[in-house]
């Protein structure tokens, strides 16, 4: 069925109610998959609009979720759910389904399959392109230990662009493994699919190779009448079609509707008899049975909660950083015709819709891919070009070493705009940028900024760009503070810091407080309330740079203070406050030393307001943290 609202009141579901493991789904008959198919689906618009969270993948997969489970004796056999985007379905199946509204909150379900969260959750994902990886292993580690199973890796189009997903085929092809990849092909990733992989799926499509398997497991032929679906024509064909997977070596069996579920289930029983790798390519609609969300794909990849409607005007929101980084993106564009700008697959989430439309010639999406687009970039710098990489802090971590090996050994023009840097709330461990500082600066030549607010982020990512060599710049999720945003573009001085705060600074004894970006107007407000209770003086620094680090300042400061207090939404470990603990031991300026930022361990989600005061990074937690070490 198609439906064209999100139920505010839990659906009627009879059968999908009596399924608390799949061995319950299985005692069913094949012909009730349908329906319980449209009972999971309603659920699912009920749930997510109650807790939030990714919609369109999930909406997509419901047919192929119930044959999976239905087929496959889990969870002896494998599932490897690549990113996890999609795997509420899965969750609600495997006996979660009373728990799927608290996804994505304080000691809920994980936004993403999680091993400590279920045994049917095979492998703990949320980054793209793992799953044939784990998978493989898997097989191979069963195979090993005499115990085999059946391991199926579903994998989406997109996932497919990234390279580790072909090492993965290609090892898969060296050791015979008994392997089932299902390419779940919605023409997506979260935005739309590029690049010759994408338009090889879609040769595939047009042409209407079809390879069925029979009852045996069996390779044929079979044609099936001219239709169309997601934008694609379908025709009969007589022969089964070289494409790439069979050119890797994997037994390719599709392409099939992956929303007609008893098909599925078919398919998979009968390639159950097989062995070898095995590819089965399915076609499916992000958003399936959800009006809006099949014709608008992109904006419904994830949606908010359903909230009850407000009865007072609600005031206008600050802008999203990404949204300061694409119109400063645009605005240094027109100002320079060197800029070129880049994107592994994010082009919504990085702000860069805009961008893309009005200087396309510009604008490259490279699809998940960050370790290409990294070096992609270092490529356009050697010659005389200036590329802006906008990547989400997580996901750099996939190009660490075209970081330093491509970019920066190279000392090359290249600018980073890192995004969701710190804690990213409901998204959880998988998507946190908490490493960043660490693993950037220890890297010569790159200089690293974090802004305090909006239109400090403008003006450095002006400064990065016109700076000769490796430059980040690294902001937070959501919006900021409210400030108003200069329209001028004003490189600040590299490597300078700034006093913005100082309370009782008369006072004999005084404390020195080295915020470093979003922690700065936090670092504020713990500072005047401390300073209001205690005859301390107490002043608030924003660094601005952690690398370099301002080493004048520290020295200026460190005769008339007598504790220094480094606070930042980084993990502590080699952060921000361990490299100002690095200087001013390497100066031999001795003094108290208190570093605030992330504990040394992967924090579950909640909000960020929640997960900030847990770590101590709100202002009370500051001031606690300073009252401790004080009095």
């Amino acid at each position: 069925m198609l439906y064209t609202e999100i139920p505010t009141q839990r659906p009627v579901t009879p059968l999908l109610d009596g399924i608390d493991h799949p061995q319950q789904l299985r005692q069913l008959e094949q012909s009730q998959l349908v329906q319980v198919a449209d009972e999971l689906r309603q659920y699912i618009l009920y749930a997510a609009g109650q807790s939030g969270g990714h919609f369109g993948a999930n909406l997509g997969v419901i047919e192929l979720t119930v044959a999976l489970h239905y087929c496959f004796n889990t969870p002896q056999d494998r599932l490897v759910w690549d990113v996890g985007h999609q795997a509420y379905p899965h969750k609600v199946l495997t006996g979660r389904r009373e728990q799927i509204t608290t996804i994505r909150t304080k000691n809920g379900l994980a936004a993403f399959p999680a091993r400590d969260e279920s045994e049917f959750d095979t492998f703990g994902v949320g980054h793209s392109s793992t799953a044939i990886s784990a998978g493989l292993g898997m097989a191979l580690a069963r195979r090993y230990q005499k115990d085999p199973c059946d391991v199926v890796a579903i994998v989406g189009d997109g996932a497919m662009t990234a390279g580790m997903a072909f090492e993965a085929m290609n090892d898969a092809v060296a050791h015979d493994a008994d392997l089932i990849v299902v390419l779940n092909d919605n023409d997506m990733s979260i935005s739309c699919s590029t690049g010759g992989f994408a338009k090889h799926l879609a040769a595939i499509w047009e042409t209407g190779h079809l390879v069925n398997v029979n009852e045996h497991g069996e390779a044929y032929v079979q044609p099936h009448p001219k239709w169309t679906y997601n934008s694609r024509l379908h025709q009969s064909a007589t022969d089964a079609a070289d494409n790439l997977f069979k050119a890797i070596g994997f037994d390719y069996f599709g392409p099939f509707d992956g929303h007609d579920v008893e098909q599925l289930t078919q398919v998979f029983q009968a390639l159950k008899k097989r062995k070898g790798p095995r590819l089965v390519h399915v076609y499916t609609k992000k958003g399936k049975g959800f009006a809006p969300a099949e014709a608008d794909p992109i904006t419904y990849h994830a949606i908010t909660k359903i909230a009850p409607v407000a009865s007072t005007v609600v005031k206008k929101a600050p802008p999203k950083y990404s949204d300061v980084f694409g119109q400063w993106l645009c605005d240094e564009a027109a100002q320079d015709q060197r800029l070129l700008a880049i994107t592994p697959a994010m082009c919504e989430g990085s702000g860069m819709v805009k961008f893309a439309q009005h200087y396309p010639e510009r604008f490259f999406d490279v699809a998940i891919a960050e370790q290409h687009a990294v070096t992609l970039a270092a490529g356009m710098a050697c010659e005389g070009l200036k590329p802006v990489v906008a990547i989400y802090s997580t996901f750099l971590q996939r190009g660490y070493d075209q970081l330093i090996h491509d970019v920066a050994l190279q000392n090359l023009d290249v600018t980073f705009g890192i995004d969701r840097a710190g804690l990213v709330g409901e998204d959880g461990p998988t998507h946190a940028g908490a490493y960043d500082y660490a693993f950037m600066r220890t890297v010569p030549n790159m200089v690293i900024m974090a802004p305090k607010d909006e239109n400090e982020c403008r003006q450095m990512l002006h400064t990065a760009y016109h700076y000769n060599g490796p430059t980040a710049v690294r902001y937070p999720r959501g919006v900021g503070l409210g400030v108003e945003i200069q329209q001028q573009m004003t490189a600040l001085e590299i490597g300078k810091a700034e006093i913005v705060a100082e309370f009782n600074p008369n006072a004999d004894q005084q404390i020195s407080i080295l915020a470093f970006g979003s922690c700065v107007a936090v670092s504020v407000d713990a500072a005047e309330q401390f300073a209001n209770q205690h005859a301390v003086g107490v002043r608030v620094v924003n660094m601005r740079f952690v690398k370099p680090l301002d080493e004048q300042i520290l020295r200026d400061l460190a005769p008339r203070t007598q504790l220094f207090v480094t606070v930042e939404e980084h993990a502590v470990m080699a952060g921000a406050g361990s490299a100002v603990n690095e200087f001013l031991a390497h100066a031999k300026i001795v003094k108290p030393m208190l570093n605030l930022g992330l504990p040394d361990e992967f924090l579950h989600q909640a909000t960020h307001q929640q997960m900030l005061a847990d770590c101590g990074l709100d202002a009370k937690g500051i001031l606690l943290s300073i009252e401790k070490a004080w009095l």
